[in-house]
C-alpha cells in the first residue's frame, strides 16, 4: 500500500511517501516562497528520488488544519486534485490528529495568534475534543504537545502518512473523506469585513 502525504497547514511544509508503513522518503522545507510554489515540486522530487510513479499511489493523505488558512486550502486542493485524477481515495485528518501520540492523554496546542491557541484533546490516539480556540490552557489536565516544537524535530507529513496507514488497516478510510478545511475561526479579512 503506497501512501503519499502532505502537510501545508504549518510554517514548515512537509511531504512523505510510505509503503506498508515503511518510509520510502520524506522532505520538509521552510522559506519565503508560497506553499503553492513548493508543494508540487516537493512531491515530484520525492517521487523521482524514490523511483515511484504517481499512478501507483494508493491513498493521498493530507492534513486539513487548523493552521495557515491559505496553506490548508493549497494542500487539500492539490491532494484532492491528484486523487481525483487517479481515481484514488483521500484520507484527510486534522493536523492535530496527524501528530497525536498513540498512548496517553494529550492536549495538542498551536499558537493561533491574538493571544490564543488552537487546542484539541486526544486519549490513546482518539480525539476526545475537536480543535477549538482557547486563551487559558491551564484548564486542561493532560500532557501538552506544542505543535511548534513538534515540527522542529518530526516530519508532520510522515506522521500523517502513518496515521493514514493505521486508519486503512482499521477499515476506517470512509470516515476520513471530508476535505473541509478546519479553520476554527474566521480569517482576518472576514473579521474586518464583519466589522464594516
Amino acid at each position: 500500500m503506497l501512501i503519499l502525504a502532505a502537510d501545508t497547514s504549518l510554517p514548515i511544509l512537509s511531504v512523505a511517501l510510505i509503503a506498508d508503513d515503511q518510509l520510502l522518503g520524506a522532505t520538509a522545507m521552510e522559506g519565503r516562497s508560497s506553499r503553492n510554489e513548493k508543494l508540487l515540486p516537493a512531491i515530484d522530487w520525492l517521487l523521482n528520488e524514490t523511483g515511484s510513479d504517481r499512478r501507483s499511489i494508493d491513498v493521498f493523505a493530507v492534513t486539513r488544519g487548523p493552521g495557515s488558512f491559505t496553506g490548508v486550502r493549497i494542500g487539500l486542493a492539490t491532494m484532492q486534485g491528484m486523487a481525483l485524477a487517479l481515481g484514488k481515495p483521500v484520507c484527510a485528518m486534522s493536523t492535530h490528529e496527524a501528530i497525536a501520540p498513540a498512548r496517553g492523554k494529550w492536549v495538542i496546542m498551536d499558537d493561533a495568534g491574538r493571544g490564543e491557541f488552537y487546542v484539541s484533546m486526544f486519549e490513546n490516539g482518539q480525539q476526545m475534543m475537536p480543535p477549538r480556540l482557547a486563551r487559558d490552557v491551564a484548564e486542561f489536565d493532560s500532557e501538552r504537545l506544542l505543535v511548534s516544537d513538534f515540527m522542529q524535530h518530526r516530519n508532520v507529513a510522515l506522521c500523517c502518512a502513518r496515521r493514514a496507514a493505521a486508519i486503512l488497516a482499521a477499515g476506517r478510510i470512509g470516515d476520513y473523506g471530508d476535505i473541509t478545511p478546519i479553520y476554527v475561526r474566521l480569517a482576518e479579512a472576514e473579521v474586518k469585513l464583519g466589522k464594516k
